[in-house]
């Protein structure tokens, strides 16, 4: 970067007021939680870590010098929301990814549904057909809760929120449901990932090492193993 484009110290300054304040904020917010998912407190998260990115792109500008700390996600993180303070209507956004774990068992189920309904078709046979068949017969939500007794297995999930002041068009938006999300209008989401489990699991992991043997004395003396034994 050439010094011509370099921000100015004073720059550099309003950025880190910016990161005390956005921290002011994140804390007040951690005090006021009103539940686990509380979307005051992922707003602030948010803030906090856009403020901290600012901060730490200017001061290696500037300086040549970055800060000793990483907020995870600030990368990924959604802007800060800038929808209608009183929305008019919201749009609830899901996905979830499921692997076919036992496929017996979902093309049993499958078979079942079919015969039921007595209609003679052979969706059944396939598993890309039982599962046709199993989502035209259950609610999204009820295969969430039994997927274990389908044969499958949970992956990733997401759920968004978003806000707007004019609901949409009936049809408006069915043949790309996902594509048109503002980030600036989603108040609140909500992500289950088996990544955080195993970030957890490292930590534990970290943790047994630590205590492997509590009783050992780190000044003690150690004596020799006897060689003739």
């Amino acid at each position: 970067m050439s010094d011509a484009a370099q921000p100015t110290a004073a720059e550099v300054r309003a950025a880190a007021e910016a990161v005390k304040t956005a921290l002011d904020r994140h804390l007040a917010a951690v005090e006021r939680r009103s539940g686990e998912d509380d979307p005051a407190v992922y707003e602030a998260f948010n803030q906090l870590a856009a403020a901290a990115e600012a901060y730490d792109e200017l001061l290696y500008d500037r300086y040549d010098e970055v800060t000793p700390f990483e907020i995870p996600g600030a990368e990924d993180a959604l802007p800060p929301y800038a929808g209608p303070e009183e929305p008019n209507a919201l749009s609830v956004l899901i996905r979830r990814d499921y692997s076919v774990a036992e496929p017996q068992r979902l093309l049993g189920h499958a078979q079942r549904i079919e015969a039921a309904d007595g209609d003679g078709s052979d969706a059944s046979g396939t598993v890309h057909g039982a599962l046709g068949l199993l989502f035209g017969e259950f609610e999204p939500d009820e295969i969430a809760s039994r997927h274990k007794e389908f044969g499958l297995e949970e992956g990733d999930s997401t759920l968004w929120v978003t806000a707007s002041d004019v609901p949409a068009e009936p049809g408006e938006w069915l043949e790309a449901p996902f594509e048109q999300v503002d980030p600036q209008q989603v108040v609140c989401r909500f992500d289950v990932s088996a990544v955080f489990d195993e970030d957890e699991d490292l930590d534990d992991d970290t943790d047994d090492l630590d205590e492997l043997d509590p009783t050992l004395d780190e000044d003690e003396d150690l004596e020799p193993l006897d060689a003739d034994r």
